[in-house]
């Protein structure tokens, strides 16, 4: 049982319309699946990745329009990063936020890698990292019809940042729980906090990493549009998630059992500080319904929702995702 890196972050919208021109259109990735959530079928759940999706690139959605606006705080996933081939791609991005109008920071180090700091149009926390110098788990491969050129395009999700308000109870899960090293830490990037810890698992490097930022300064966070709801973790199969079942059982989380999304099969319990964490399956993957020339273009929905498709799709305003 090992947990191989990052599976896929959740977070939530308000607009899925212009969240899906954002994330295409500027960002450059691609619309892997257009479906709803499966506990919540009024709203649309967006997912984007690298070209087909693979474990590791994928950054999902839920469509909330009422959401109100995320305050933020503690007790969080305050960050999600996201790989690019090179210092290099660091420079093309920013004259791509230049140009799209995008808030960012400057090009600064973390954990040994250039990094660039960005929100989206709800103040979604993002970072670019440079996959310069790093080793351990691969990135995927960006979309061929993707705007970005393919040398500077994203690869794949980078360390995930959780800001807690007692650092030591995250870190015992990931350690003793789930499996994770500490790799080292680096300073806070406000003064008087303690130092960021990164923690990795699997082959290690960027695409499996979770640094865990403890902070005195801030009350807990209020989710809204801009906020992340999850992290996914990666586990090889069915047979290895049901052992993780029965391991998180033991150790008394409260824990939803074994789930099948039809897309992989997960997990899902919090952890000591309330975040939400996942464990979810590499297979059986997006072209379960639909071939890899269309992915994202219609409608999705597992079977076990087919039934009800013509009530669901009434509920739920278009979204014109075919590519001309």
């Amino acid at each position: 049982m090992q947990i191989k890196g990052l599976h896929h972050v959740s977070a939530l919208t308000a607009k899925a319309a212009a969240n899906y021109r954002f994330y295409t259109e500027v960002l450059g990735l691609r619309l892997i699946k257009k479906t709803v959530n499966q506990d919540d079928v009024t709203m649309y759940h967006l997912f984007y990745g690298d070209e087909i999706g693979n474990p590791g690139t994928e950054l999902t959605f839920f469509e909330m329009p009422m959401a109100g606006q995320t305050r933020e705080g503690v007790n969080s996933i305050s960050a999600t990063s996201l790989r690019v081939p090179n210092d290099k791609a660091l420079d093309y991005w920013l004259q791509r936020f230049d140009e799209y109008d995008v808030n960012h920071g400057n090009i600064t180090e973390r954990a040994g890698r250039l990094t660039l700091a960005f929100t989206d149009f709800e103040n979604q926390r993002l970072i670019l990292v440079s996959d310069e110098n790093n080793t351990g788990v691969a990135g995927g491969k960006p979309w061929d019809r993707s705007p970005v050129p393919a040398e500077y395009g994203i690869v794949g999700l980078g360390p995930v940042q959780l800001t807690v308000e007692d650092a030591s109870l995250t870190a015992g899960v990931l350690t003793d729980l789930l499996g994770f090293r500490l790799k080292g830490s680096f300073p806070a990037f406000v003064a008087g906090q303690p130092d960021v810890l990164v923690f990795e698992s699997g082959e290690g490097g960027s695409g499996s990493e979770v640094h865990v930022e403890e902070r005195s300064d801030l009350p807990i966070e209020r989710p809204g549009r801009g906020s992340v709801h999850h992290v996914a973790f990666r586990v090889d199969n069915e047979e290895e998630l049901r052992q993780w079942v029965e391991r998180v059982r033991q150790s008394q989380f409260s824990n939803s059992g074994f789930v099948d999304r039809h897309y992989f099969r997960s997990l899902y319990f919090r952890e000591p500080n309330g975040i939400l964490f996942e464990l979810a399956t590499d297979g059986p993957g997006f072209g379960t319904d639909e071939s890899f020339e269309f992915l994202g273009e219609s409608l999705a929905l597992p079977p076990f929702l087919e039934d009800r498709r013509a009530s669901i799709e009434a509920h739920l305003k278009p979204l014109d995702t075919v590519i001309r």
